[in-house]
């Protein structure tokens, strides 16, 4: 089981290779850092030769899923996973419970099996439930934005 989620895709482009990374590099503001900032580009990040690593330019809640890939004779592959900032965030808040609960061992308490059990719904809501749906939510959205920007043809999730 992985603790954070990933996806995978491959995907045909419409058109030459070297013409969509000219349209990725005019829709995508170059930055070292992978964070939001108000721009009226697509997306931020690098571009090399021809792979990428961005985020969507959307305030808020376009830094969450960074989009890392590359293009090759009119094919590429992209891999969508959580920003390291998000995920240091989330690891965080999955230890909270364990915290918790190490707390109340040795607070000496009667209820330790049902601490116990709370923990485990505690950690299991907050990586399927908030991770997960948030992932999904903001992935789907920085895909559909590169579908739009790469004039993409044909796209499949792979793993």
């Amino acid at each position: 089981m992985k603790i954070f989620p990933s996806n995978n895709y491959i995907f045909k482009i419409v058109g030459e290779e070297k013409e969509t990374i000219e349209r990725l590099k005019r829709r995508t503001e170059m930055s070292e850092s992978l964070t939001s900032q108000i721009t009226d580009k697509s997306f931020r990040g690098m571009i090399k030769d021809n792979s990428f690593k961005i985020i969507s330019s959307v305030i808020g809640k376009g830094a969450f899923c960074v989009l890392s890939g590359e293009i090759i004779n009119q094919e590429g592959e992209v891999k969508i996973e959580i920003n390291k900032v998000f995920r240091n965030l989330f690891s965080l808040f999955l230890c909270l419970p364990i915290i918790g609960f190490i707390a109340q061992f040795f607070s000496k308490n009667e209820e330790l099996s049902m601490t116990f059990l709370l923990l485990i719904l505690q950690v299991l809501m907050i990586r399927y439930v908030f991770i997960e749906f948030a992932f999904r939510i903001f992935s789907k959205a920085s895909l559909n934005r590169l579908i739009d920007v790469l004039d993409i043809s044909y796209i499949e999730k792979i793993d």
